[in-house]
């Protein structure tokens, strides 16, 4: 597959990185990472409403933009290179889509429009206090929320963690299962909204002060049948899918900013003198940028095929059989990602001369992110096995 941007492509991930050098520097990171909130209101409004970037998956029938994953990852490569904090992860990469694979009608056009006016946004929750244990388990085993239905519709019970922006997003669309059921059987999405009574929401700090995570716990939550997302008979099987795209979205972000420290660090290279010479001019340290350059082009190339994947299993019109690699294509794209980030994170503090993990520059934060991004989703170890275990079935 020869991979290329059309203009149009070139022209949104143009008009992302100038728009976010502007907005997102580093002062402005620093701030909105100290609130609870975790980013600016009045800048995600100006993102809603000036770029309508949020929109950009969500089919016209619904006012949105009707482009594709391809646009998305490579909004939020730009996104990545900058830190921002913001909630379009959690609302389009998380929300969005899994609106668009497992909504209702009903459930369509009430929320994506709203998405789009910039009015709403959405998260995803599914996981339990399991997700962590074990090395990480995050599909439809780490499900921390029971559901039975009632006379009202659906009783939810049970405890969410690692839901991100989950504290402040306005609509909670969350997995739950029957009791007594393993796997994927027994598996259902609800679509909730997040005033709804019974839900008790808490910011839990984490490693990454960037990007906010929340703890949500449902005590006999009662929603409506409505809430209830389509797929019913094969909820789980949904859960995987939506859980690929947002892998592919997070290795966009992680991508973004595999290339960004590398670009400070070459950048710091070029001004720090050492024994009477640049420290970028010692051949040693080109082997380290280059090595991390490398991995930055492989990591990109991965993304980018995952990316079309996606948009093949989006698309209600794609290729079926194309459309069936995703998870080994997200997967790929995840590991390749979640290691090179990592990578590059830690050799940019190395180039700095250790004081890139002070406060007073950015690496750290970078690292951070890197860390918390890795384990989110299962690390590229995980990724590999499930790989294997694709390939081998």
């Amino acid at each position: 597959m020869e991979f290329r941007f059309t203009d149009e492509q070139r022209m949104i991930r143009d008009t992302a990185a100038a728009f976010l050098q502007d907005v997102s520097d580093s002062a402005a990171v620093r701030k909105a990472m100290a609130t609870e909130l975790g980013y600016d209101p009045d800048l995600w409004q100006r993102i809603c409403q000036e770029l309508c970037f949020q929109a950009i998956t969500v089919p016209e029938a619904y006012g949105g933009m009707g482009l594709g994953q391809v646009e998305l990852a490579a909004v939020l490569e730009q996104m990545g290179k900058v830190l921002l904090c913001s909630p379009f992860f959690a609302t389009v990469g998380l929300g969005v889509n899994a609106l668009l694979l497992a909504g209702t009608e009903e459930q369509k056009e009430r929320y994506l429009p709203a998405i789009v006016d910039g009015a709403l946004t959405a998260t995803l929750g599914w996981t339990g206090t399991e997700a962590a244990r074990f090395g990480g388990q995050w599909g439809c085993e780490a499900i921390g929320l029971q559901w039975q239905a009632c006379d009202e519709g659906y009783r939810l019970s049970g405890e969410l963690r690692y839901v991100i922006d989950g504290h402040s997003a306005d609509l909670l669309i969350v997995a739950a299962r029957a009791p007594g059921t393993a796997g994927r059987d027994g598996v259902a999405l609800f679509a909730v909204p997040a005033d709804t009574a019974g839900i008790s929401r808490e910011w839990q700090p984490t490693l990454d002060q960037t990007r906010r995570q929340a703890r949500l716990q449902f005590s006999d939550v009662l929603v409506p049948a409505s809430a209830r997302m389509a797929g019913d008979e094969a909820a789980g099987e949904l859960l995987d899918d939506i859980l690929a795209l947002v892998k592919v979205a997070l290795a966009a972000e992680q991508m973004g900013a595999a290339q960004q420290v590398l670009d400070i660090s070459v950048a710091y290279m070029q001004e720090r003198v050492q024994f009477g010479r640049q420290i970028a001019s010692y051949q040693a340290l080109k082997h380290k940028a280059a090595d991390m350059l490398l991995k930055c082009e492989v990591s990109r190339s991965a993304v980018y095929y995952a990316a079309c994947i996606a948009e093949e299993r989006v698309n209600p019109e794609g290729d079926a059989r194309l459309a069936a690699e995703l998870a080994e294509a997200a997967a790929m794209a995840k590991a390749y990602c979640s290691d090179t980030l990592f990578h590059n994170a830690g050799s940019a503090i190395q180039l700095h001369g250790g004081v890139g993990f002070t406060w007073e520059y950015d690496v750290h934060l970078y690292f951070k992110r890197a860390k918390a991004s890795e384990l989110y989703l299962g690390a590229g170890a995980a990724q590999r096995e499930l790989i294997a275990s694709l390939l081998l079935d």
